[in-house]
């Protein structure tokens, strides 16, 4: 009895330690981890608010012309503005040039298909060229956007989708981007249940490498037209 006894004793220390070391190992884990994350963050955002002000300087004669032709072609505002989810699930205002007819939701909301209709002359070559997207420069400046993360998408879509794909949330970790993985790997072409693939793929190995990498494949994509609608 008396080895049973000290035996059971040195076992719950020993299991103390174990559970002591697993512990410190855990916090050294989330402490590097957190880390990693906020110096990336941090980069990422001083990287958006530069060049996000340096192009919308740049690309303001293109953004001028973009918008009157937008205006000449059809009836509506130059404009489009729309409600969408950003980090963590919180709403803003996204901005667009508009390239659909002004009663393109009259039947309701619905994602763009190849050849829509509701898509004006101007519509189809600033969708085909990216041009549409230009004024999320104005979204990056706020901290709504970064250049590079999932796409941001309505509520209403998030909430359709998370019926019959568990987990598409998941894409609000972090900030939604003018450009994605998603976007330069398929773009629009791709259905919601694939763009979460290559979006959670994004969210679990983000680096300034694979930002990097990002934005020079949507050059690629701007000047091929891939996933273009």
């Amino acid at each position: 009895m008396i080895v049973l006894q000290e035996i059971n004793y040195n076992s719950a220390i020993n299991t103390e330690d174990v559970s002591i070391n697993l512990t410190s190992k855990r916090h050294r884990y989330r402490t590097r981890y957190k880390t990693k994350y906020a110096l990336y963050n941090i980069t990422k955002r001083t990287f958006d608010l530069i060049f996000s002000l340096v192009f919308f300087i740049l690309l303001s004669p293109i953004m001028l012309i973009t918008a009157i032709a937008v205006k000449i072609d059809s009836k509506g505002p130059a404009f489009y503005k729309q409600e969408r989810l950003g980090l963590n699930g919180e709403s803003f205002v996204m901005y667009k040039f508009r390239s659909m007819s002004i009663d393109a939701e009259r039947d309701g909301a619905c994602w763009a298909t190849k050849d829509d209709p509701r898509i004006t002359r101007v519509g189809k070559i600033i969708r085909k060229i990216r041009l549409d997207e230009l004024p999320q420069l104005i979204n990056i400046l706020k901290g709504d956007m970064s250049f590079v993360g999932p796409r941001p998408e309505r509520e209403i879509f998030y909430d359709e989708f998370e019926k019959y794909i568990p987990g598409f949330r998941n894409r609000l970790q972090v900030l939604p981007g003018l450009t994605g993985w998603a976007q330069v790997n398929g773009g629009y072409d791709l259905g919601p249940k694939e763009k979460l693939e290559y979006d959670m793929q994004y969210i679990q190995n983000r680096s300034l490498i694979l930002d990097i990498k990002c934005i020079f494949k949507t050059f690629k994509v701007v000047f091929t037209h891939e996933g273009a609608r």
